[in-house]
């Protein structure tokens, strides 16, 4: 540098530098090479080698949340991890399973049916059909919930299979139609879908537009798309491996209209060739579920036996006439959705799963990730022993608790169904459907902006999980309207029960045949906790929706409005209610678990669950204030006492999701050595 120049601001900053080192004392000077020095390198350590000991049996939790068939799930993950078919894939020093994302389209698909195939060998599948009774299809459920924490594509494919074309033919048929095809169905010697949704026709399948004519002459049934909204649309399975479908169509013999009825078709030989007379297409890339084959159907007046309608609640005789155990039409349409009701509990149930394994993570996660220091010198702090962080999760491992407890009571309900419970399980499993696939939908997200960048990466499955569960809220019900249904149901019982002057009877309803809950102006702590008292305040504030919904929809009818018409005019006040139905049950169903629990630790740590549920139903719901069921200082002392439980229930949280019995290999490697799973030696791209 040449010495006439001005020397620069970072010469003349150095050696200001240089003059004040040298004027520090040899013990100041130390320390600041000391702090100069690099830090070390951070290193991973198990939760397990810092947290305490579970103070409760990790076990007895997981039977209560699992509730049945443990050892068929723990073989159905074995059967799973054992097959290189499920993609073993090493990372961090262990093993996960996990389906190839980046495959495309129809590598996924492929891949699918080759999992299936393997399963059907491993006899995953034996009795699902052709087995009679309710541990029979509980542990059909208990072996479902396991495959679709691999893969929801899987599940669905599976699902679809059974649930749809094989609980159709098994409850909407009769025994021509079980000889015929459960065993088969069973065995995969044929493979079946569910036409049911239209382009132009979802939720209201009333209004489906395909036509089955019947033939007097030839006694068959003519089954036509007349328009191009009525082409059968996101049929799982139909784009390529289907070979048989349920259509549902509008029966016309004679130029009447019988309404929605079913009728078995074949669309591909057996040589996997579409049939004559059928056109299908695929339904193309998806945000998620690329492992189904979505298609779409068209029938060009193709013709089925008199034999093919499923006949258990009417039939068609050789001469064209029709006749039907049911003669009211709209309880014979019920009956035609019949199918769909074990779909929406089977959605409902696995949405608590995938909320398990994306909640799992994300705490395994917080419990060995650091970030920042409350001193100076202190070492970085765990991400969940910040109050910010256990807000974020805690609550969602809650609420995780006390919905298995729901499903759970709703597969035991089906399972053990009667014609009498039928409106109770549509009722339910609509509620329960609509808003455990809503929670989980919101803990897939929380959860992964919990663990940040790594979040997005698709080896770490919460991020990918988002896409691949998000049709849940809209398949097999749209989940708003589910909700619709949850609130005219509950209207339907009101009137009911005031015009019969009737106790109410089912759904839980009884409270509202005693005096009013009265809530304390002043809520303390243990007040809050109280069990009594929340039920009191849940099912204040059904009782209080139940009403206002009522009389509004009275006063629309007064005013001349039809019924229907009255009805979504109050959508508002439905949609409260609703919600506050589910969330009574959910809690009033939990009680009854925890009530069989012996007293001592694990009855403690539900209690902690079932008090932080509660006190965030308060915190994230306008409702208890909007109406009037809490003052703003009962609802700010509710706020206040899930900081509380939090940080009560953040010593137990390992424990909590250790016992969902999730293993390693379905986790992520975020959820275990995720440093070691980054290194430049792990040759993860």
């Amino acid at each position: 540098m040449d010495p006439s120049y001005p020397p620069s601001a970072t010469a003349r900053r150095a050696a200001a530098i240089a003059r004040h080192l040298a004027g520090l004392s040899p013990r100041d000077a130390a320390a600041v090479a000391a702090a100069l020095e690099p830090s070390a390198c951070l290193s991973y350590a198990p939760p397990e080698s810092s947290e305490p000991a579970p103070a409760f049996s990790p076990l007895e939790l997981r039977s209560l949340l699992d509730g049945h068939h443990l050892r068929e799930r723990d073989w159905a993950f074995r059967a799973m991890e054992e097959s290189p078919l499920f993609c073993q894939r090493r990372s961090g020093g262990k093993v996960f399973v996990s389906p190839d994302y980046n495959e495309g389209k129809e590598g996924q698909r492929e891949a699918t049916m080759r999992r299936v195939g393997y399963l059907a060998r491993r006899g995953v599948f034996r009795g699902w059909l052709t087995e009679p009774g309710p541990d029979a299809e509980l542990r059909k459920l208990a072996l479902l919930e396991c495959l679709g924490m691999y893969d929801h594509s899987l599940a669905i494919k599976i699902g679809v299979h059974f649930f749809l074309w094989g609980s159709a033919i098994k409850f909407l048929g009769t025994k021509r139609h079980h000889d015929k095809w459960l065993s088969d169905t069973e065995n995969y010697v044929i493979k079946g879908c569910f036409s049911m949704t239209e382009l132009g026709h979802g939720s209201n399948v009333r209004g489906i537009e395909t036509v089955a004519t019947y033939d007097i002459k030839t006694r068959e049934f003519v089954i036509n798309t007349p328009c191009e909204s009525a082409q059968k649309y996101w049929i799982g399975g139909a784009a390529n491996h289907a070979t048989h479908t349920i259509v549902f169509a509008q029966l016309h013999i004679n130029g009447r209209n019988e309404g929605v009825h079913a009728f078995v078709a074949q669309i591909r030989d057996e040589h996997e060739n579409v049939m004559p007379n059928i056109q299908i297409a695929d339904c193309g890339h998806k945000i998620g579920l690329n492992g189904v084959d979505n298609g779409r159907i068209w029938f060009n007046n193709i013709r089925v036996p008199r034999e093919n309608l499923l006949n258990l609640v009417a039939d068609v005789l050789p001469d064209g006439q029709y006749v039907s155990t049911i003669d009211d039409p709209d309880q014979r349409f019920a009956a035609f959705l019949s199918p769909l009701t074990l779909g929406r509990v089977n959605i409902a149930v696995n949405a608590v799963y995938i909320s398990k394994v994306g909640v799992a993570i994300a705490v395994r996660y917080a419990l060995s990730r650091r970030a920042f220091s409350v001193t100076p010198d202190g070492p970085e702090m765990l991400l969940l022993d910040y109050p910010s962080h256990q807000r974020r999760l805690l609550p969602l491992l809650a609420k995780a608790c006390l919905m298995s407890s729901a499903g759970n009571f709703m597969k035991r309900m089906y399972v053990k169904r009667t014609p009498e419970l039928n409106k109770s399980i549509h009722i339910y499993s609509s509620a329960l459907k609509a808003t455990l696939t809503w929670q989980n939908m919101t803990t897939l997200q929380e959860c992964r902006e919990a663990c940040g960048g790594q979040g997005l990466k698709t080896e770490n499955r919460i991020g990918i999980f988002k896409a691949e569960f998000d049709v849940q809220s809209t398949f097999e019900g749209d989940n708003n309207v589910l909700m619709q249904q949850v609130s005219k149901a509950l209207y339907a019982e009101f009137l009911t029960a005031k015009r019969k002057n009737q106790p109410f009877k089912g759904l839980g309803l009884e409270h509202l045949n005693g005096p009013c809950p009265v809530i304390p102006d002043y809520l303390t702590s243990g007040t809050l906790r109280s069990s009594s008292f929340q039920m009191d305040l849940l099912c204040l504030r059904e009782r209080d929706l139940l009403k206002r919904f009522t009389t509004e929809v009275s006063n629309y009818l007064a005013q001349g409005e039809s019924r229907e018409k009255a009805l979504m005019l109050s959508y508002q006040l439905a949609e409260d209610l609703a919600r506050a139905f589910t969330e009574r049950t959910i809690l009033q169903i939990f009680l009854e678990d925890e009530k069989n629990i012996p007293t001592g630790s694990l009855k403690d740590i539900l209690g902690l669950l079932r008090s932080l549920y509660v006190m965030v139903c308060i915190d994230e719901s306008a409702s208890f204030l909007r109406y009037g069921c809490l003052s703003r200082e009962n609802v700010a002392a509710a706020r206040k006492e899930v900081m509380t439980l939090c940080s009560e229930l953040r010593p137990h949280a390992l424990a909590i999701v250790s016992s969902f019995g999730i293993p390693d290999a379905f986790l992520s490697p975020l959820a275990f050595d995720w440093i070691e799973a980054n290194a430049r030696s792990s040759g993860n791209e």
